[in-house]
């Protein structure tokens, strides 16, 4: 009897002990997370996958690639693309208008893969919709002198999170994947390479970065850290089999990008490092400020001055979408102004963006303006 009550006060002791520690342990935790210095946006369950230690420093990189080519162009969703009639009005108006190039998804922010992919995870998660037949597209494009362009939608993705189960938290709950995660980056650099062996002139990824919202602080160095890393994988995977290039935020272009205190992760003078072309979205009408607001050339100008002076290889997105137009200007005049800041600043390659592949105010502007 005396045994077994040693036993159990003995027990009880453990327990207390145990209890404790777990209420140490919590206290401090909650300290830790009312801490002024933390993002204010909510940090999902795939944000917290451990990014672990940093990697051993790398040889330089080998930058020596053939640049691309001038190119102007429009972006097409993968459902123009695959519609004959579209697809052909568009070749029309972009030939009569000199451009020479074309964006069309193949991985898209719904985590659409748009062509008959073979990587079993995207088979897996219903993410293949076979709706573009690249054996017939690209060398109908290619002999008409098109410079085709796959974008690849990296981190907005509704298919895989749901299937990671990525983020419950966010505002746009299940959208997002995290950058962080292993399995994430080995899916789309699955995919990216199997797109560089069908005959894509290059590949540009988009949204290759972390969900917008917080504070501007220096607290994100993961984030940025978790970006470079899975950029030198695509560099050491890729280069040398297409070329490459990125979608980024118009606003990354100023000096203040330069701090890392944005918490989408995105530096360009590391994206520029492992790309051939940045395509920065100088999209006038998303500026808050109404003096950028209602300037197109003035803040498309501003905006690629600022990059320039970086030293960054630019290859503008601009607007042909009806969005916030000012009073002031007509449509085909706020087109037109755009065009003109990118030129005068000797930039020969620009692309526009229009969600649903809509370009027929952009036709009726440079009718009245060579592009």
């Amino acid at each position: 009897m005396k045994r077994n009550s040693h036993r159990i006060h003995t027990s009880k002791r453990r327990n207390i002990v145990a209890l404790g520690l777990i209420l140490v342990g919590l206290v401090v935790l909650g300290l830790v997370l009312a801490q002024p210095e933390r993002p204010t946006q909510p940090v999902s369950k795939a944000a917290l996958v451990p990014i672990g230690k940093k990697a051993a420093p790398t040889p330089p990189l080998d930058s020596s690639s053939s640049s691309p080519p001038a190119v102007r162009g429009v972006y097409l969703p993968a459902v123009v693309a695959a519609n004959p009639k579209r697809l052909q009005e568009i070749i029309e108006n972009s030939r009569r208008a000199g451009f020479n190039a074309l964006v069309i998804d193949v991985k898209d922010n719904h985590g659409t893969v748009a062509y008959d992919t073979k990587v079993p995870l995207a088979q897996k998660i219903g993410a293949r919709v076979n709706l573009l037949k690249l054996e017939e597209l690209l060398p109908k494009l290619k002999k008409l002198g098109f410079y085709v362009i796959a974008r690849h939608v990296l981190f907005y993705d509704p298919k895989l999170a749901r299937h990671l189960s990525a983020l419950p938290t966010e505002k746009e709950p299940q959208r997002w994947v995290s950058p962080a995660d292993a399995r994430v980056q080995a899916y789309n650099l699955a995919i990216a390479e199997e797109v560089a062996s069908l005959g894509f002139d290059e590949i540009q990824f988009d949204y290759i970065r972390w969900p917008d919202g917080g504070a501007y602080k220096p607290i994100y160095s993961e984030r940025y850290d978790a970006i470079e890393r899975f950029l030198r994988k695509i560099f050491e995977r890729l280069r040398g089999k297409i070329r490459l290039s990125a979608d980024v935020f118009g606003r990354t272009l100023w000096a203040w990008n330069l701090k890392k205190i944005d918490p989408i992760g995105q530096h360009l003078e590391t994206f520029d490092k492992f790309l051939d072309v940045l395509s920065p979205m100088i999209y006038p009408s998303h500026y808050e400020t109404e003096e950028l607001r209602s300037d197109p050339y003035g803040t498309v100008k501003k905006a690629l001055e600022s990059g320039l002076k970086r030293h960054l290889k630019l290859r503008p997105f601009l607007q042909a979408f009806e969005m916030r137009i000012p009073g002031h200007l007509g449509y085909g005049e706020y087109i037109r102004a755009q065009i003109r800041a990118a030129r005068e600043l000797g930039l020969e390659s620009y692309l526009f963006w229009n969600p649903k592949g809509d370009y027929t105010a952009l036709w009726s502007a440079l009718e009245e303006s060579a592009p």
